[in-house]
């Protein structure tokens, strides 16, 4: 049975500020009115917004130094004025603040919402994992720089204000964004989307329903903690996921078929897919086949004999729009005829 149960912060209000710290990648100057948008439109919605001191700049794919950022990171999360931190956006060397943050700190501070994805979500998982505290896995600040967002991506507030006890459903989008137009705010749907089930991807009548605890993030960046000491994936599943199983939500970019092959085999033979009740991948960003080994055959290599369901081409990662997943909460999943809902309740 589960021993533990999972932290929810509080609910996001009007009036509350949102620190937009760069764990990972900063923003150069020439993108700076991004960040303009952004702040306008946080402020728009009744947000105040507090920047961290390295946000606007970007040396070597990172904002500072990992000394400097894992201290802004603390600081933000030391800081009562701040209810929320949303990054924005991924970048490559987040893992080098971990070992620097204050971890217990962390676990007994008041519990603070973090959204963000890519890069961002190593800090999700490990911050998950480590404190039983829920996160949000979904859009980044830069992308909230759109007057009007599409149904999907603005679902984010929703899930941040909603508190412990509560229940939230999200639903799947109808299009997708074929190609990434990064002048453009908003997105440019282009593309019909539908959710599929490993074995039955031209089956348009087909159906299934899972539920288990949420967990996971961006492939390409939460195996590299495997094996060390930001990943207790088993302590995790059995001390808040025993009675539930889990449901892992996984996307990648700029992996081809083989590494996500790899990357899947690697996963599961750590054992972090013990109890699990169903996958959720999303639509892979910079892919290609290996040879004739395809994105399937991937999938199928390396989960098909745990006789789960396996549902692709999800709204979720690098190809927009995604749904905001939330660490730690408990999900059920509904698909019927390619379009899916997802209800998460935090309990």
């Amino acid at each position: 049975m589960n021993t533990h149960s999972i932290r929810y912060p509080q609910p996001l209000a009007s009036g509350d500020t949102i620190g937009v710290a760069a764990p990972s990648s900063g923003v150069d100057e020439s993108l700076h009115h991004y960040l303009n948008e952004s702040k306008r439109n946080m402020e728009r919605l009744g947000f105040h917004v507090q920047e961290s001191r390295w946000l606007r700049q970007n040396i070597k794919c990172v904002s500072s130094s990992k000394e400097n950022r894992a201290e802004e990171l603390n600081t933000f999360f030391h800081d009562p004025a701040i209810k929320a931190i949303i990054p924005p956006w991924g970048g490559e060397f987040l893992m080098d603040i971990l070992p620097l943050l204050n971890w217990e700190a962390l676990r007994s501070l008041p519990p603070k919402w973090v959204l963000g994805y890519s890069d961002i979500s190593t800090f999700l998982f490990a911050y998950t994992l480590l404190t039983g505290t829920a996160t949000a896995h979904g859009t980044n600040y830069v992308d909230l720089r759109s007057n009007k967002l599409d149904p999907v991506t603005a679902r984010w507030i929703d899930v941040l204000q909603t508190g412990q006890g509560g229940q939230i459903t999200q639903s799947s989008s109808t299009h997708y964004q074929s190609a990434w137009i990064r002048e453009s705010p908003g997105f440019n749907l282009d593309t019909p989307s539908r959710w599929k089930l490993l074995g039955q991807p031209n089956d348009a009548n087909a159906s299934v329903t899972f539920s288990g605890r949420l967990l996971g993030g961006c492939m390409d960046t939460i195996t590299c903690l495997i094996g060390t000491p930001y990943a207790p994936v088993a302590t995790y599943l059995d001390q808040y996921c025993a009675d539930e199983g889990t449901i892992w939500y996984l996307e990648s970019c700029e992996m081809n078929a083989g590494d996500i092959y790899r990357h899947l085999w690697q996963m599961r033979q750590a054992g972090w897919f013990a109890g699990v009740k169903g996958f959720l991948f999303g639509r892979p960003a910079g892919y290609s086949d290996t040879g004739d080994f395809n994105f399937t055959d991937a999938l199928s290599s390396a989960l098909g004999d745990l006789n789960v369901p396996v549902l692709y081409d999800v709204d979720l990662g690098h190809i927009p729009p995604q749904i905001t997943f939330v660490n730690g909460a408990l999900g059920h999943v509904d698909v019927q005829a390619g379009h899916a809902g997802l209800q998460m309740s935090f309990v």
